[in-house]
């Protein structure tokens, strides 16, 4: 009888008090800190933020309907913001596409994609050709759209409340459809890339997320609400409905964040949170959940973006803050607005409200708006100057065109600016030159404004050559080395696998005191597994015992489910050097941390199944088909157990199941050559063998079964 090794999935590439006491206390504590004498100077410093009522463990988020009932205007146009419509169930009134030339083709994997709607569903259609002929296809429902339609549409589907993103995204600019961002050159997920807390804690306002999961949710939002930049409501609410009253035009009302009364720093914070998009390190024990506004972001995660030398015109999608604060625009205003004690600190200087009403779309936000911000410190340089001195109107400028070439930036006078290089006069649009609209680096088929104010480059200064210095951290000065060495591994995993980035990690971890083991474990695990150095794993794990790190280390249940994933990685290492019996005590470990990671039980599944314990590896797999029916890899090791337990129809509808869903899934492939070679039909067992090698001319194990097989007849 022909005999396949049991193929295992590989997961190395996955990648209260009563509310009237509280009220009382919150009056007290407030009543406290109104200052006497001048009402409006006050200013909001690190040590103010903790008087935000609204900070404590007990206050609780209400939601944007809840608030409306006293703000109705401002709901009114915030839910037309980017914001607003940031997330919503899939609708024809929430997509923006065009379903008319929506096909799009995948070619290193060719797959083919098409959008329409069925009824009131959206639908996505998967298909392969050959010649004209369709040898696949698989129809999925979309059930959210993310992304208010200014740049983009993506959509999300929902298994069970696990959340995917799904491989067709509408450009809204270009009107053109297209694979996600990251889904191009042979990185198509398809529909299988997990939407986390991470994505979904900025596109969103916060969900209710299952902790011991990667991607599901009991519950999710529709939009950005008010309580993303205010922080939760119910302290402020219960205020309100008492009839308490503050006289918020001289005071700070310290039940809710108004992010207009923080100082800079802390204001920056807010928008930050989701405008530094980058590589983000959460603080130990810190989640996505944590910061509030008025927090300091630093305090709960460190953001950080590669920096490359000759490459500053470059930059990703939301990287708003970080391109701002390099414009000397703002590294002046802050110059000036040190020390500034006013109600208001921000209206002293340059923050992201300078120019954005977050709760008015910037569609409907006049362009003099943006100009005027720039004429408040422009017009107020060039007054008074000698360049300037007895110019009284256009006329006289038009006759002194030497003198205007002369003035470092602009001269304004009422709605037109005169720019100082040669020959432009025109009706102002400071943001058309000195904030150009440029493609980011990260999302194809988007522009957008890039945020570092300057004069425009010419050719010249664009030059040179592309050379990478190091990540940088975006909003903290000095970060540790084990976070540094943590943006290093996450920049590699996540989003460039560069062999540099290890390099980096490697530098900042030290292993030796055995205090530096302890501290360090979990990323020099992390940083061995990428590295496929699975014996250096197993060296530390030995030199801490399985004792401490099962019983002391590794007991933490968190949202970024950081103590399952390193139980995983060593008990991979353990598996991968043949000791199956040891790593099966780290893979239940995984699974008692994280029992919503299916990936994880699968993993445990496989032990078990090596082990010839078949009964419980079907036990498993049934448990991960029960929370996702369409899990292709669950579907073919179970297949597997029903073959080995002599059930080999139970087998083949399972492989069949699992192939309508993914036709190029290797280890499906082999399983199902091995229950054809069962059967002694061997060509067709070759089919699928010489398949495999079609896709894979690397997979070794397909080779040496095809050759097993040609010579058995």
């Amino acid at each position: 009888m022909f005999n396949f090794e049991y193929l295992v999935y590989d997961l190395a590439s996955i990648k209260y008090i009563s509310l009237f006491t509280l009220i009382m206390i919150g009056l007290i504590i407030f009543s406290c800190h109104i200052p006497e004498g001048n009402k409006t100077q006050i200013s909001v410093t690190k040590k103010d933020t903790l008087l935000y009522l609204n900070h404590s463990d007990s206050a609780k988020y209400v939601g944007i309907n809840t608030c409306k009932l006293c703000h109705q205007s401002i709901y009114n146009s915030f839910i037309k913001t980017g914001m607003g419509k940031s997330f919503d169930i899939a609708t024809k009134q929430k997509s923006a596409g065009d379903y008319h030339t929506s096909v799009v083709h995948d070619k290193v994997g060719d797959f083919y994609y098409k959008a329409f709607w069925q009824n009131d569903s959206l639908r996505f259609l998967e298909y392969q050709l050959k010649g004209k002929d369709t040898i696949y296809k698989r129809q999925e429902t979309v059930n959210y759209i993310i992304g208010s339609g200014q740049h983009t549409n993506s959509h999300i589907q929902s298994i069970n409340g696990y959340l995917n993103q799904m491989p067709m995204t509408f450009y809204t600019q270009k009107k053109q459809w297209d694979l996600p961002p990251g889904f191009e050159d042979g990185h198509n997920s398809r529909f299988m890339r997990k939407i986390g807390l991470e994505c979904m804690s900025c596109h969103n306002s916060y969900p209710d997320f299952v902790l011991g999961s990667e991607n599901k949710y009991n519950s999710i939002e529709k939009g950005i609400g008010c309580e993303r930049c205010h922080g939760p409501g119910s302290i402020h609410v219960a205020q309100r409905q008492t009839g308490s009253k503050i006289d918020t035009a001289n005071y700070i009302d310290y039940s809710i964040v108004n992010p207009a009364k923080l100082s800079i720093d802390r204001q920056f914070d807010v928008c930050q949170r989701c405008h530094l998009q980058g590589n983000t390190v959460l603080k130990d024990g810190k989640s996505f959940y944590d910061f509030k506004p008025g927090m300091v972001l630093s305090d709960y995660m460190t953001v950080f973006l590669p920096k490359y030398k000759n490459a500053d015109d470059e930059f990703i999608m939301a990287s708003h803050a970080d391109r701002l604060k390099q414009s000397q625009c703002f590294i002046k205003s802050m110059e000036k607005a040190k020390g500034s004690h006013s109600l208001k600190p921000y209206q002293n200087a340059m923050t992201c409200i300078t120019c954005h009403n977050p709760h008015v779309s910037v569609k409907e936000t006049n362009k003099e708006v943006f100009n005027d911000a720039c004429r408040k410190c422009h017009l107020g340089e060039t007054k008074g100057s000698k360049e300037t001195e007895g110019i009284k109107g256009k006329e006289e400028i038009a006759e002194t065109k030497d003198r205007r070439l002369k003035i470092k930036d602009s001269l304004s006078f009422g709605s037109e600016i005169f720019c100082s290089k040669k020959g432009i006069t025109k009706t102002s649009n400071c943001v058309s030159c000195h904030m150009p609209n440029s493609g980011s680096i990260d999302i194809p088929h988007v522009t957008v404004h890039d945020h570092y104010i300057r004069k425009p480059l010419n050719k010249k200064e664009k030059q040179g050559i592309k050379e990478f210095i190091g990540l940088y951290a975006i909003n903290e000065k000095s970060p540790t080395p084990f976070i540094k060495a943590k943006a290093y591994l996450n920049q590699y995993d996540k989003f460039d696998s560069k062999p540099y980035y290890l390099d980096s990690a490697a530098f900042y971890l030290k292993d030796k005191p055995e205090i530096n083991l302890k501290t360090n474990i979990e990323l020099l695990v992390q940083l061995n597994f990428t590295k496929n150095n699975f014996n250096q794993i197993i060296i530390y794990t030995n030199a801490l015992s399985d004792t401490y790190l099962l019983n002391t280390k590794l007991v933490t249940i968190s949202y970024s489910n950081d103590n399952a994933w390193t139980c995983y990685r060593i008990g991979e290492a353990l598996y991968k050097t043949g000791n199956v019996p040891r790593a099966t005590v780290y893979f239940k470990k995984a699974v008692n941390l994280a029992p919503f990671v299916l990936d994880f039980k699968n993993k445990l599944g496989s032990a078990y199944a090596s082990n010839n314990d078949l009964k419980e590896a079907e036990n498993l797999y049934n448990e991960i088909l029960k929370e996702n029916p369409k899990h292709v890899s669950a579907l073919t090791n179970l297949g597997y157990v029903k073959l080995a337990e002599g059930r080999p129809q139970e087998a083949e509808a399972l492989y069949t199941k699992a192939l309508k869903l993914d036709p190029d899934y290797e280890p499906l492939l082999l399983n199902l050559a091995g229950l054809y070679a069962y059967k002694k039909d061997f060509n067709t067992s070759k089919t699928y063998l010489a398949r495999i090698i079609t896709l894979n001319p690397n997979n070794q194990q397909a080779k040496q079964a095809l050759t097993q097989i040609s010579g058995m007849h």
